[in-house]
């Protein structure tokens, strides 16, 4: 233990100690507001107006499904190009590039699953101001405006979208700079220094650009001038353009400014979600006089609640809402972005959001989708980037971790207590320090000799364990992850071409090029198992810290100027993580031949990394505050298709007192990743660490999760195959409930199950909103019947965790209590059947081995419907081309809402018929049927006469 303090000691002072102590509050002035972002700050400067831009129409071309014309800025000239698609599934496209650029721009690659497919697009009307397009459906119209140009789609006479039509539409377009000698030196902050070493590391990269470009640029500008355009209007640069200065740190920008804008008008609109991470509630707020929305990953130690300030992922996905459509807006730019919202009344009485979109490089990409429902818009959405991947079943459920188990012997302490108080888990983790000196894919000989031996245990008690990778490579002639990608030319380069080296954990490191696919495939391959000296099929990975973050970089992350192949990291920013996992998802799958599921936990992300595993909200608080974030915060992942999100559980800062770690355990339990997780300087704080009573609470909130585990599997089964988020808002539910749209404190998992978590300290009472005129809820503790359409005042005590079952729906548990869930795996099943007010309901069950591809490669699983009507419960099978062997069984039936029959009988398949054994309980009309004994897997009815 001593030498492990030392340790830290001499990190803290050869890393934290040189720039910042990253341990403490964050400290906002490490991170840029929008003032302090030269793009930002002169994109933000252009008010609304007339927009600059005109339709060229006598360029428009159409073929079926796209159109092309050219857009022209009246003040300096220069031309863009306009491209609509019409997308299948009730979708618009919209890009605009340089119709000339001196050098391509960055165009995200990977994040699409596929070229989206198109439908016919046709011409209705056209005169020399503008063009309408048929978008299908007799009343579906996109109208493009020329003089100023504008977009609007209308349905009918209803306006639903408008582009540009503020007039924010700004691209600032490549250019060769004109002075690389003697320019002013840019009066952004910074030391004289930094300032003369940006002009002359500018001019060397501007004098060897222009000496291979100066040809092509003189032949462009000839082709402008015969064509007939006029020649450009003088612009003045502006401090920022060409380089600007952070703190201590200088950015050259070698291509100059290369920023871009634009705006959409929501008639109708006053509620706007998603864009995340940031730590905010679910419904965007108005930003005006304050900063944007910011989409830049960064590592930010102990954000601040309620702050638009950039976290560690980035999703540029934006849903619109109101009582008769939902839409969305996906801007495909990984480079940082900025996001204006302004809600208020239009040109008429009716609401409005206006929201602009700013990002440094890069093109216009932007993606409509036009719903018109909620779950529409996950399935346009999840067609474009992906579903969900289907997780194993046991990373559903709970996982034990801090920084850090200390060696073998705790690894087995910890595992053993687990045992001892009664509490099933199924992972426990390892965080930086089981390596060896911060070296990735290594042990520390010395705490974990003997690694194998350690899985093998675990196994044995059909358990797994996680271990972290980080992309930062610690620099040492020793390390052979290092040497190999040094010898192949895979790290990332400074702007100077030479390895890009910052400080991190394991001191001075280097950071390998994901972007590129070689790179990736390498990557990958150091996951086979007689690469990683130690791994065993039980071993899974957490990739952290891949915003990237380098202690000692501008903003703590990476210079914008490095580059990546022939793009600069500013381009490709916000993609870095997105890549980290994909590749780190590869490797797990790889090294079992393509049989296994993989499970990898990343902290940053970007639109698509829904595809490679979950994501956790970051280095959180134990405080109340942070307990009631991790609501909207994952609400707002799942909207963007990203349904595998979780917090951690007690906070990972500071440390919790016993009421706030058992609610965070109550919460937790109903959150798709379950996670604890603790920062190294806090005591120890495994679950039966508070005392016998808490212990008990904490137990029970585990085992909750446990017996749910069939309907969270169902539920990830069908966010893989459909896109719909697993945790989500009520209003996606009940589109048409004004009351739903701003809660972001309770929350359904699926269709059937509201929780409504109590996050607030000493409370003896919580109030729930039940949405659903006409629905049922029933409370899952008591069953007690409430009525839809209501806020229902709940009485709690430390025990309670509000949550019910919404009538009209049965859902599958398990409730034998095991040490892990795959002990479970041929446990019978309860069927918990809640009657709507007409005495009907349905559900489904799935089942499949829990960790292979099986299911999709050989369609080995077991997918069945359960329904109740006419007094008779039934399973019918839902995939009848499908086959798997189960030796669960339904062991038991609760009928919430029932009457009391007279005999009940079970019919099978063969025809066979027998009595079944009942209770009935008048006072909360819960009829239990007792071991009808049937198999899960096969056709069966249960008759109530």
């Amino acid at each position: 233990m001593a030498s492990f303090i030392e340790r830290m000691c001499l990190y803290r002072v050869l890393v934290l100690s040189v720039f910042m102590s990253i341990t403490q509050a964050v400290d906002r002035s490490n991170f840029k507001t929008c003032d302090q972002s030269a793009f930002c700050s002169r994109q933000r400067a252009m008010k609304p107006g007339q927009s600059s831009y005109t339709a060229l129409l006598e360029t428009l071309e159409l073929s079926d499904s796209h159109l092309t014309v050219q857009l022209l800025n009246n003040n300096n000239k220069v031309l863009l190009l306009l491209e609509l698609y019409r997308l299948q599934g009730n979708m618009t496209r919209v890009k605009i590039n340089e119709l000339k650029p001196i050098k391509a721009r960055y165009e995200v690659p990977d994040v699409l699953i596929t070229d989206p497919p198109t439908e016919l697009m046709s011409v209705v009307a056209q005169d020399e101001h503008r063009v309408v397009l048929s978008l299908g459906g007799e009343d579906w119209r996109l109208i493009l405006s020329a003089q100023p140009f504008r977009l609007d789609i209308m349905e009918g006479p209803q306006v639903l979208l408008s582009l540009n039509s503020r007039g924010l539409l700004a691209f600032e377009q490549l250019r060769i700079r004109k002075d690389t000698i003697s320019h002013k030196i840019s009066s952004t902050v910074g030391s004289m220094w930094d300032k003369i070493k940006s002009v002359f590391s500018s001019k060397s990269q501007t004098d060897t650009e222009e000496a291979g470009e100066k040809e092509d640029t003189e032949q462009h500008d000839k082709e402008k001038v015969s064509e007939g355009e006029e020649e450009a209007e003088e612009e003045v640069d502006q401090p920022g353009m060409w380089e600007e200065t952070f703190k201590t740190h200088a950015d050259t920008k070698p291509n100059g400014p290369s920023s871009i804008s634009l705006d959409f008008s929501l008639p109708g609109v006053e509620h706007v979600y998603g864009i995340p991470e940031h730590a905010d509630g679910l419904r965007l707020k108005n930003t005006d006089g304050g900063d944007p929305y910011r989409l830049y990953n960064l590592d930010v130690f102990q954000y601040e609640l309620f702050n638009p300030m950039a976290l560690y992922g980035a999703v540029p996905v934006l849903l619109s809402h109101n009582t008769h459509r939902t839409m969305g807006l996906f801007w495909l730019n990984a480079a940082e972005t900025w996001v204006d919202v302004s809600s208020g009344q239009g040109s008429s009485e009716v609401p409005q959001t206006d929201v602009r979109w700013i990002s440094e490089s890069g093109i216009i990409d932007v993606f409509i989708m036009l719903g018109p429902r909620p779950n529409d818009v996950f399935t346009q959405y999840s067609s474009l980037t992906g579903t969900q991947a289907f997780p194993p079943l046991s990373s559903l459920a709970y996982h034990q971790c801090r920084w850090n188990y200390n060696d073998q012997e705790d690894v087995s302490a910890v595992d053993q207590g687990f045992d001892e108080h009664d509490i099933p888990y199924d992972f426990i983790w390892l965080d930086i320090e089981h390596t060896d000196g911060k070296r990735y894919f290594t042990w520390d000989n010395n705490k974990f000799p003997q690694p194998k031996d350690m899985l093998q245990g675990l196994l044995h008690k059909r358990r797994k364990m996680v271990t972290i990778v980080d992309p930062h490579i610690k620099v040492d002639s020793s390390y052979k992850i290092h040497t190999e990608i040094r010898s192949r030319g895979y790290y990332i380069k400074n702007k100077d071409g030479g390895d890009y080296e910052g400080w991190c954990w394991p001191g001075n490191a280097g950071y390998p090029d994901f972007t590129n696919p070689e790179m990736r495939k390498w990557w990958a391959s150091m996951f086979a198992y007689d690469q990683y000296e130690g791994s065993m099929e039980n071993l899974y990975t957490w990739n952290d810290m891949n915003e990237p973050s380098v202690f000692n970089g501008p903003e703590v992350t990476m210079h914008k100027d490095a580059l990546h192949g022939p793009w600069e990291h500013r381009d490709i920013h916000n993609l870095y993580g997105f890549y980290v996992q994909m590749a780190t998802a590869e490797g797990q799958i790889q090294r079992s031949g393509g049989l296994e599921r993989p499970f990898v936990l990343t902290r940053a992300f970007f639109a698509g990394s829904q595809r490679y595993g979950a994501v956790w909200t970051g280095d959180n608080a134990a405080e109340w505050g942070h307990l009631k974030m991790s609501i909207p915060m994952c609400l707002s992942l799942g909207l963007v298709g990203i349904s595998f999100c979780g917090a951690d559980v007690g906070g990972f800062f500071k440390t919790p007192s016993a009421e706030l770690l058992v609610r965070w355990y109550q919460a937790g339990a109903y959150q798709p990743f379950f996670r604890a997780h603790a920062h190294l300087d806090t005591p120890r704080r495994e679950p039966w660490l508070f005392g016998p009573d808490n212990t008990a609470l904490i137990r029970e909130a585990v085992r909750q999760r446990y017996t749910l585990l069939p309907y969270w599997y169902l539920q990830f089964y069908h966010a893989q195959r459909t896109g719909q988020p697993v945790m989500r808002p009520l209003w996606v539910e009940y589109p048409e409930d004004i009351a739903t749209f701003s809660i972001d404190n309770e929350f359904l998992i699926g269709r059937d199950l509201l929780v409504h978590p109590v996050t607030d300290e000493r409370s003896s009472g919580v109030t729930a909103y039940l949405p659903g005129n006409g629905e049922v809820w029933y409370d899952v503790h008591t069953f007690q019947r409430h009525d839809g359409a209501q806020n229902l005042s709940i009485p709690v005590t430390m025990s309670s965790i509000p949550v019910f079952q919404r009538g009209g729906s049965i859902i599958c548990r398990k409730n034998r209590v095991r040490r892990s869930s795959s002990c479970m795996e041929n446990d019978p099943y309860t069927l918990y059947v809640a009657l709507d007010s007409q005495g009907k309901a349905e559900g489904e069950i799935y089942i499949d081995d829990g960790h292979t591809f099986k299911h999709k490669t050989d369609k080995q699983f077991i997918h069945r419907r359960l329904s109740f009507t006419a007094n008779s419960l039934s399973s019918s099978d839902l995939s009848p081309d499908s086959q798997f062997p189960t030796a669960s069984w339904v062991e038991q039936v609760n009928i919430l809402g029932a009457q009391k029959p007279d005999a009940v009988t079970l019919t099978t398949t063969d025809g066979g018929e027998s009595s079944v054994e009942f209770e009935f309980d008048p006072d909360t009309a819960v009829l239990t049927l007792r071991k009808p004994g049937v198999n899960a897997g096969v056709n069966w009815t249960l008759h109530l006469r």
